[in-house]
């Protein structure tokens, strides 16, 4: 076999040993999808049955009690995130979009149980936000373990395999929508782009997830939708019209939902949870002024049969999308654990009801339907999932023609806004990536802390000087008071170090950030505040903080991920005899620095 040369990989190729060896590893992850569908298709199953069984005593109960028990299972999610989560967020599909653009892309599994304790308390009493965000993130979840468990299987390039994997599944098995899963979880990253290398394995966890599912909870679809769609001119023009008016409307709801999320972390939890109860008590007792309080109570499959009805008023139907509004931003501001993906849908197809209510519309099915297509692509970003899942949650292809044409007309209307602060606009170059990565790519959540009553002496002494650091973090308990600089120092007499406090000389005005800023921001901030330091705050609670030294660090870091990864392309190519470097006649190759 020496006389083949350089030729000798591509003989072993044809002879079957690279083949063979290809086929392994693409059989070993195709497999390790298969799994996490498993057994993200029964968690999904157990959660739906226990959160909709609760559901289901609570819409069982008279009015006065339904009211009051949004607000109930709101503090029961805040003691699961505060205890057994230890305060870690209520967010779920945005932690899935985080970690997938976060340089590790993990999810810690300890915090699954909180979060999704948190969602059923939510949900399950009542709560207008959707089943699919939690079941998203436990996929996730699944599959983030699955993939460091059997790590050796992955090149550094396809370190995100079987989170993506397991996101489809939990979307497939919760809306029995395979192929929704699948084109949702690779689209909802980007604003303007998919996933890659994936499909694959992404397409076989969300297919067995949805038997799983299917297995246990049946095959009936979540909601029938009858009717056939015509397709001439104006029907056409009615869905571009619906279009516009989603992605509009779409915007103001991704400034309620920001405005929310950002209220969820300020001020005591006590009085948080008490002011979103008692405005959910108020959509339900306003909703049954309707007919029936239910219809702002859950995800809000009730509300869109009731909307469904012919003989329903255009203003009813266009008050109880307000209300359903509403509703969704007290369950997030008051820190409740749900998906956005449903109230998404539900509000596109209020608003598609109520135009086509306007202009007196025949066809009372297909205006509803094209809303939600447009509504979720807008607020969500991902125009492809939704006229996929108008197309399974109908089971009507005619519905998605208009439904596209009504999804395009929401993008343009919809801007750059997006109810996930995580998505990016689409893939980029190194510099560009280093600059937009999350500051949970490089804070430092065991950095040394000086408490408020410590002396100026010990701060100098133990905190800076010991730790060759210019300033330090002033930390009481889990809560950041504010940044101790060296060169302040200066303003107060060295006999007087040792009987005074780091509060009194502390900066409080010194910039803080979230674990959502991007690099770029984060670096900007500290060069303007002229300190080495940033520290990085989780609504109340103090995360870490980010250094000039951690930022040198996560430059190494890249480096040396990004040759791993070129490594790992080079050594695909080289031949068994030791000829590196090279083409397969032995000519040296040209490698650009920007792949």
């Amino acid at each position: 076999m020496k006389a083949w040369g350089p030729l000798r990989p591509l003989v072993d190729i044809v002879g079957g040993r690279g083949l063979a060896e290809l086929s392994r590893r693409t059989r070993q992850v195709v497999l390790l999808a298969g799994a996490v569908g498993v057994v993200t298709g029964l968690a999904v199953a157990v959660f739906e049955r226990l959160t909709a069984g609760l559901l289901r005593v609570v819409v069982s109960l008279p009015l006065g009690v339904e009211a009051c028990l949004p607000a109930v299972g709101l503090a029961v999610a805040a003691v699961c995130l505060r205890l057994a989560g230890r305060r870690v967020s209520p967010a779920t599909s945005d932690e899935y979009i985080r970690a997938f653009h976060d340089v590790q892309g993990r999810l810690e599994l300890r915090a699954v149980p909180a979060r999704l304790l948190a969602a059923v308390a939510t949900l399950g009493s009542g709560g207008p936000l959707g089943y699919e965000g939690p079941s998203l993130y436990a996929g996730a979840a699944i599959g983030s373990y699955f993939q460091r468990r059997f790590a050796r299987l992955f090149k550094p390039d396809d370190s995100k395999v079987l989170l993506v994997a397991g996101a489809a599944a939990g979307v497939a098995a919760i809306f029995k929508a395979p192929v929704t899963g699948l084109v949702f979880a690779l689209e909802v990253p980007y604003q303007e782009d998919l996933a890659r290398r994936m499909l694959l394995p992404a397409a076989i966890s969300a297919a067995v997830s949805y038997v799983v599912f299917a297995a246990v909870a049946g095959t009936e679809p979540i909601l029938p939708v009858s009717g056939q769609p015509p397709f001439d001119l104006v029907e056409l023009g009615g869905a571009a019209l619906i279009g516009l008016a989603a992605g509009c409307l779409a915007r103001l709801f991704v400034v309620v939902v920001t405005r929310a999320k950002a209220t969820s972390t300020q001020g005591r939890a006590v009085l948080r949870v008490a002011a979103a109860g008692g405005a959910l008590a108020a959509t339900v007792l306003l909703a049954d002024l309707f007919g029936n309080g239910r219809l702002a109570l859950g995800p809000g499959y009730n509300a869109l049969r009731w909307a469904l009805d012919p003989h329903r008023a255009v203003v009813a139907v266009a008050a109880l999308a307000v209300l359903r509004l509403a509703g969704t931003a007290a369950a997030i501001a008051g820190g409740g654990a749900g998906g956005l993906f449903i109230p998404l849908v539900i509000q596109g197809a209020l608003v598609g009801r109520a135009v086509g209510g306007l202009f007196d519309a025949g066809n009372t099915t297909l205006f509803p339907v094209v809303g939600m297509a447009a509504f979720l692509g807008a607020g969500y970003r991902v125009p492809l999932a939704a006229v996929v899942f108008v197309a399974e949650f109908t089971g009507r292809p005619g519905f998605v023609v208009p439904g596209l044409i009504a999804a395009v007309v929401a993008q343009l209307a919809m801007g750059r806004a997006s109810v996930s602060p995580y998505q990016v606009s689409g893939r980029v170059g190194h510099l560009e990536r280093r600059l937009r990565l999350p500051l949970s790519a490089v804070v430092d959540t065991e950095a040394r802390t000086v408490p408020p009553d410590a002396s100026i002496e010990d701060l100098f002494w133990q905190h800076l000087v010991g730790t060759r650091q210019q300033s330090a973090a002033v930390v009481q308990g889990d809560t950041y008071l504010g940044l101790a600089c060296v060169e302040d120092l200066s303003a107060l007499d060295r006999e007087a170090w040792a009987t005074t406090p780091v509060r009194s000389l502390m900066r409080t005005d010194a910039p803080v950030a979230t674990p959502s800023w991007p690099l770029g921001d984060a670096i900007r901030a500290m060069e303007e505040a002229g300190v080495d330091r940033l520290a990085v705050r989780d609504g109340d609670r103090f995360v870490g903080v980010i250094t000039a030294a951690g930022l040198l660090q996560l430059e190494e870091l890249l480096e040396r991920t990004d040759a791993s990864s070129e490594t790992s392309r080079r050594l695909a190519a080289v031949d068994r005899g030791g000829h590196a470097g090279g083409d397969l006649h032995g000519r040296p190759r040209r490698w650009r620095l920007f792949p």
